[in-house]
C-alpha cells in the first residue's frame, strides 16, 4: 500500500490511510484486499480524473515514483518494476509485458514504453493515440 501512497504522493495528492482502503475498495472487484493491474489502471484512470482530467500527467507521476525524471527522461530498472508490480501483489504477467515493451531489450524502461505498458489500448502500432471509440 505504501507503493501506492508513493504514487499518488507524486502525483501531487496527500491521500490518508483511509482515503488509501477506500481507492483499493471501489476498484477491488474481487474483493481480495489487492489490486490487479486491471484494477490499479482503473484507479489510476479515476484519479486522473479527479486531479486534473485527461493528460499524461499521472503516467509522468509514476513513472517519477519508479526512477524516471518529471521531463520524461530516464530509465526504470526493469528488476525495480517488477518489485514494485510484485509488492503491489498485481496479477500480471510483468515479465511478458517488460519484454513485450522493452523494444530495445535494454532491461531498462523509458518513458514511451513505460506509457505504451499503462495505456496498451489507446495507442497504435506508430505510438499515436487512437481516437476512444466507446465514447
Amino acid at each position: 500500500m505504501w507503493e501506492l501512497r508513493a504514487a499518488l504522493v507524486a502525483m501531487g495528492q496527500t491521500p490518508s490511510d483511509e482515503d488509501l482502503f477506500d481507492l483499493i475498495a471501489e476498484v477491488d472487484a474481487d474483493g481480495s484486499g489487492s489490486i490487479t493491474f486491471n484494477e490499479f489502471v482503473v484507479l489510476i484512470e479515476k484519479q486522473q480524473t479527479v486531479v486534473q482530467g485527461v493528460d499524461d500527467s499521472e503516467t509522468i507521476a509514476a513513472f517519477v515514483a519508479l526512477g524516471g525524471r518529471s521531463d520524461r527522461s530516464g530509465q526504470i530498472s526493469a528488476d525495480k518494476l517488477v518489485k514494485a508490480i510484485r509488492n503491489f501483489e498485481l496479477t500480471i504477467d510483468i515479465e511478458q509485458l517488460i519484454e513485450e515493451t522493452d523494444t530495445d531489450g535494454s532491461g531498462f524502461i523509458d518513458f514511451e514504453e513505460f506509457a505504451a505498458m499503462l495505456c496498451p489500448a489507446e495507442e497504435g502500432a506508430d505510438g499515436e493515440k487512437k481516437e476512444n471509440e466507446d465514447e
